[in-house]
């Protein structure tokens, strides 16, 4: 009971905030706490400032501070909740803080790494270099001479968190309960997804860890530079990475004047977001400007690891199929690729759905080439999905948001440019390696093999079963258990010629797919 009552004189104050903005709209819309936005409407006086409802929002939401911060951040993906213009309007919410003292931070690094800070460092420039909702950075060099950035958590910023957390929990749950139609949108479900984003920024070591990952994913990949972890200046609050100089990605004028061509940029960006996605299944999620450099030779330097997205091969391979049946309007396939992957229900219509993916691939296909945009697919795509009960897929929003930011840096280098256009020749190798006929006689192959490794095991244990049967392991009625043992187990072994088929079968399955490839 008092736990509730702080979530309400909580959500009161919120409320007056977004009030205070013009703002209320989200509480408004979704029917809850009426009692609560009826009141902050009354106490609050609105700033009419004539932006637009995102604006308004996103501004409500930098002023309640960082936990807000960042669920805005993460609902800008969601556009079949607010719309395109909306979800746009808060992607540019900008994850800016005033800094806190630089006697905080050298008071951190000292109490997480149990030494001075001249013991750590040569030098540590007491004037951050970013200033976020969650951390800063300062420029430091090592005591042997290596420059380096550190970051820094906030000051009792995991507590903050933890309280805005039960909150939103609290929030989501009287969602679904007022509202049942919102259960589809799964709202406790996309609150927990953000618990865990938030968690691997709030613990530093595993953003490190998600650093280390990344580079040696993307190893061979020569036209991306990640920075090295240096370990032992690491602990939970406090992050150390080799320095590496580059020029903003989106400051086009300053990349020019250095030599560097910004079509030829946008391709790498292209090629190497494609081999993140699809090639290895694990992308940065956060490709903001502010977090992409290019260096003098002119590879993207990518900084900031808190977000990482991945995707499974089954995720990977329907989304493969769903573009390549938009790009060939092909609008069947797209919609058999969603009924067999199980994110539209059975017993809804496919050709009706098929209309609605008309609906949106044909406007935006029609496009001149430069204008086209994945990231708005798969935005209006997901817009259908109250309609087809499409269930919420985290994984790819996490992805839409990414290709959008991916998609702002591309029109900044070069607004007449498609940068999916010029990694076709890479998209259209890996459909033909990983979707073709012969990728396909290669997977029916790995899935018979893997069949085969299994049936000894489950040979055993149909043999286990059997014999506990025969020792009166199991209570079963006399007859059964005289036909089970009767002529010294023959009838036992009779029971496994079945399984012992299969094995034949799965034998000759394999080889025959082995000669067909």
């Amino acid at each position: 009971m008092l736990t509730t009552a702080r979530h309400i004189a909580r959500l009161l104050a919120i409320a007056r905030t977004l009030a205070a903005h013009d703002a209320l709209f989200p509480l408004e819309e979704a029917g809850l706490a009426p009692i609560a936005t009826f009141i902050a409407s009354s106490l609050a006086r609105k700033r009419r400032n004539g932006g637009r409802r995102g604006q308004r929002l996103a501004a409500a939401l930098q002023a309640l501070g960082p936990s807000f911060i960042k669920l805005g951040q993460a609902l800008s993906v969601r556009s079949d909740l607010f719309g395109e213009e909306m979800a746009e309007d808060l992607s540019l919410l900008q994850d800016r803080l005033p800094p806190f003292p630089a006697a905080a931070a050298r008071a951190t690094i000292e109490a997480e790494l149990g030494r001075p800070i001249k013991a750590l460092f040569a030098a540590f420039d007491d004037r951050p270099v970013a200033a976020a909702s969650i951390s800063q950075v300062h420029y430091a060099e090592t005591t042997d001479g290596r420059p380096v950035a550190v970051k820094i958590l906030r000051p009792g910023i995991e507590g903050a968190f933890a309280r805005d957390l039960a909150l939103f929990y609290w929030l989501a749950g009287l969602a679904e309960r007022a509202r049942p139609a919102l259960r589809r949108l799964k709202p406790v479900e996309v609150v927990a997804t953000f618990r865990d984003m938030v968690a691997v920024e709030m613990d530093l070591r595993l953003e490190a860890a998600a650093a280390a990952e990344f580079a040696e994913t993307l190893a061979d990949d020569p036209n991306i530079r990640i920075p090295r972890v240096d370990w032992p200046r690491t602990a939970r609050r406090v992050l150390t990475l080799e320095r590496i100089g580059g020029i903003p990605v989106d400051e086009r004028e300053a990349l020019v004047a250095a030599g560097h061509d910004p079509t030829r940029i946008i391709a790498r960006a292209a090629e190497t977001f494609f081999n993140q996605v699809f090639c290895h299944g694990y992308f940065h999620a956060d490709m903001h400007p502010g977090n992409l450099f290019v260096n003098a030779e002119g590879q993207i330097v990518m900084v900031d690891f808190g977000i990482m997205g991945r995707l499974d091969r089954k995720t990977r391979f329907y989304l493969a199929d769903m573009l390549m049946g938009f790009l060939q309007g092909d609008y069947r396939a797209v919609a058999e690729v969603h009924f067999r992957a199980g994110y539209v229900p059975p017993h809804k219509s496919m050709e009706a759905f098929m209309l609605a993916c008309r609906s949106i691939g044909e406007p935006i296909f029609n496009r001149p080439l430069h204008e086209i945009s994945f990231a708005r697919l798969l935005g209006q795509l997901f817009q259908v999905t109250e309609t087809f009960e499409m269930e919420t897929q985290p994984q790819l929003l996490l992805l839409q948001k990414s290709m959008l930011l991916a998609e702002g840096v591309g029109r900044r280098l070069n607004p007449e440019v498609n940068m999916w256009q010029l990694a076709r020749p890479l998209v259209e190798t890996w459909m033909r390696e990983n979707r073709g006929p012969e990728a396909r006689l290669r997977e029916t192959a790995q899935d018979v093999a893997q069949a085969l490794q299994r049936l000894p095991q489950l040979l055993r244990q149909t043999e286990d079963a059997i014999a506990l049967l025969a020792d009166g392991g199991f209570k079963l009625h006399p007859d059964t258990l005289r036909a089970l043992t009767t002529t010294g187990g023959t009838e036992t072994r009779l029971l496994l010629w079945p399984l012992w088929g299969a094995v034949v079968l799965l034998l000759l399955i394999l080889i025959a797919v082995i000669s067909a490839h």
